[in-house]
């Protein structure tokens, strides 16, 4: 999504062109391949770690940090091992966004009018809230998996990106289309006439 903003609105002359069915191809096919040779790895030296004490994981799932913590054994490896495949899955991937919004800001800011900044930026607006949400919380997760975050700390952020992204993205893309926003507004019209006239009701 964040390529497609780019192309839309840094070279939009070209992007029937560039967003070819052959690409968004590749955008699925390629974060589905690289999950399915990484993960496996992970799982099996997960599986090498030894729990000898207590079997309670302090979360609300069963996560890969929470079950770190109450590994009896070195688990260096391992956290080495989700570091560096942490770079690829998240770290890139976020650090291409960020690029392609870099890019997106500086050619809304060469637009003179201020109607057409408003509407280029509110294009990306939803889509940009919704990836910092989620890439903030996973690599503070992910990346510094066993820290001095307490119980509490970890959860909130693992609700951030499991429960609130998951809930906030129909709302945040709903809100951009013209038929829902219609009908909230006649929902609220309603509402306030009938707290304005209540006899009649």
């Amino acid at each position: 999504m964040a390529f497609d903003r780019y192309v839309a609105i840094c070279h939009p002359l070209h992007y029937a062109s560039l967003m070819n069915h052959k690409l968004c191809l590749h955008f699925i096919y390629w974060p589905w391949a690289i999950c399915f040779v990484l993960f496996p790895i992970e799982v099996v030296s997960l599986f090498q770690l030894s729990f000898c004490g207590s079997n309670i994981i302090e979360h609300f799932f069963c996560d890969f940090a929470p079950i770190l913590a109450i590994a009896s054994s070195d688990t260096s490896l391992v956290e080495t091992e989700d570091l560096i495949f942490a770079i690829p899955l998240m770290f890139m991937p976020f650090v291409v966004i960020t690029i392609s919004y870099l890019c997106i800001v500086i050619s809304i800011l060469k637009i003179t009018s201020i109607g057409g900044r408003w509407k280029a930026f509110s294009t990306c607006s939803a889509h940009l809230t919704t990836i910092f949400i989620f890439y903030g919380t996973q690599i503070t997760i992910y990346i510094f998996p066993v820290g001095e975050d307490t119980f509490y700390g970890k959860t909130v952020k693992s609700l951030l990106y499991t429960v609130l992204t998951p809930f906030i993205n129909p709302i945040i893309y709903s809100m951009r289309n013209h038929e829902i926003k219609r009908a909230l507004q006649q929902v609220m019209n309603k509402k306030s006439n009938a707290n304005v006239y209540p006899m009649f009701h």
